[in-house]
Protein backbone atom coordinates (compact mmCIF):
# COMPACT_ATOMS: atom_id res chain seq x y z
CA UNK A 1 0.00 0.00 0.00
CA UNK A 2 1.47 3.41 -0.86
CA UNK A 3 1.28 6.81 0.81
CA UNK A 4 -1.63 7.98 -1.35
CA UNK A 5 -3.83 5.38 0.36
CA UNK A 6 -2.13 5.02 3.74
CA UNK A 7 -2.14 8.68 4.74
CA UNK A 8 -5.90 9.26 4.22
CA UNK A 9 -6.76 5.99 5.98
CA UNK A 10 -4.45 6.89 8.86
CA UNK A 11 -6.04 10.33 9.10
CA UNK A 12 -9.52 8.84 9.21
CA UNK A 13 -8.47 6.43 11.95
CA UNK A 14 -6.80 9.17 14.01
CA UNK A 15 -9.67 11.61 13.69
CA UNK A 16 -12.22 8.90 14.52
CA UNK A 17 -10.19 7.86 17.57
CA UNK A 18 -9.91 11.40 18.85
CA UNK A 19 -13.56 12.09 18.09
CA UNK A 20 -14.55 9.02 20.11
CA UNK A 21 -12.86 10.56 23.16
CA UNK A 22 -14.49 13.91 22.36
CA UNK A 23 -17.89 12.22 22.15
CA UNK A 24 -17.40 10.52 25.52
CA UNK A 25 -15.97 13.58 27.26
CA UNK A 26 -17.94 16.43 25.68
CA UNK A 27 -21.10 14.81 24.31
CA UNK A 28 -21.87 12.50 27.25
CA UNK A 29 -21.60 9.30 25.20
CA UNK A 30 -21.04 5.85 26.64
CA UNK A 31 -17.58 4.82 27.84
CA UNK A 32 -17.67 2.18 25.09
CA UNK A 33 -16.72 5.02 22.75
CA UNK A 34 -13.32 5.05 24.47
CA UNK A 35 -12.68 1.43 23.46
CA UNK A 36 -13.57 2.23 19.85
CA UNK A 37 -11.34 5.28 20.03
CA UNK A 38 -8.35 3.28 21.30
CA UNK A 39 -8.82 0.70 18.54
CA UNK A 40 -8.96 3.45 15.93
CA UNK A 41 -5.78 5.03 17.31
CA UNK A 42 -3.96 1.68 17.24
CA UNK A 43 -4.99 1.33 13.58
CA UNK A 44 -3.72 4.87 12.95
CA UNK A 45 -0.30 4.06 14.42
CA UNK A 46 -0.07 0.82 12.45
CA UNK A 47 -0.92 2.55 9.17
CA UNK A 48 1.49 5.43 9.72
CA UNK A 49 4.30 2.98 10.50
CA UNK A 50 3.80 1.46 7.03
CA UNK A 51 4.75 4.67 5.19
CA UNK A 52 7.83 4.24 3.01
CA UNK A 53 10.15 6.95 4.29
CA UNK A 54 13.78 7.04 5.33
CA UNK A 55 12.88 8.43 8.77
CA UNK A 56 9.81 8.33 11.00
CA UNK A 57 9.92 12.07 11.60
CA UNK A 58 9.75 12.78 7.88
CA UNK A 59 6.79 10.42 7.45
CA UNK A 60 5.03 12.08 10.40
CA UNK A 61 5.76 15.61 9.14
CA UNK A 62 4.34 14.85 5.71
CA UNK A 63 1.30 13.28 7.36
CA UNK A 64 0.52 16.62 9.01
CA UNK A 65 -0.74 18.14 5.76
CA UNK A 66 -2.97 15.16 5.09
CA UNK A 67 -4.30 15.28 8.66
CA UNK A 68 -5.23 18.95 8.34
CA UNK A 69 -7.06 18.33 5.09
CA UNK A 70 -8.86 15.27 6.46
CA UNK A 71 -9.88 17.21 9.57
CA UNK A 72 -11.59 19.78 7.37
CA UNK A 73 -13.36 16.95 5.54
CA UNK A 74 -14.52 15.61 8.93
CA UNK A 75 -15.70 19.12 9.86
CA UNK A 76 -17.82 19.22 6.73
CA UNK A 77 -19.10 15.63 6.51
CA UNK A 78 -19.51 14.67 10.16
CA UNK A 79 -19.99 17.99 11.94
CA UNK A 80 -22.00 19.56 9.10
CA UNK A 81 -19.91 22.74 9.05
CA UNK A 82 -18.62 23.74 5.64
CA UNK A 83 -14.98 24.88 5.53
CA UNK A 84 -14.51 28.40 4.23
CA UNK A 85 -12.07 29.56 1.57
CA UNK A 86 -9.36 30.22 4.17
CA UNK A 87 -9.67 26.69 5.51
CA UNK A 88 -9.30 25.36 1.97
CA UNK A 89 -6.35 27.63 1.16
CA UNK A 90 -4.62 26.56 4.36
CA UNK A 91 -5.20 22.89 3.53
CA UNK A 92 -3.73 23.36 0.04
CA UNK A 93 -0.65 25.05 1.48
CA UNK A 94 -0.21 22.21 3.97
CA UNK A 95 -0.61 19.54 1.28
CA UNK A 96 1.98 21.34 -0.82
CA UNK A 97 4.40 21.25 2.10
CA UNK A 98 3.65 17.58 2.74
CA UNK A 99 4.36 16.79 -0.91
CA UNK A 100 7.71 18.56 -0.76
CA UNK A 101 8.66 16.77 2.47
CA UNK A 102 7.72 13.33 1.22
CA UNK A 103 8.79 13.39 -2.42
CA UNK A 104 11.70 15.85 -2.66
CA UNK A 105 14.97 14.32 -3.90
CA UNK A 106 17.33 13.67 -1.01
CA UNK A 107 21.09 14.13 -0.99
CA UNK A 108 22.72 11.03 0.45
Amino acid sequence: MNAIWIYPLAALAEIAGCFAFWAWFRMDRSAWWLLLGVLALVLFAYLLARIEADAAGRAFAAYGGVYITASLGWLWLVEDTQPDRWDLLGALICLGGATVILFAPRVA
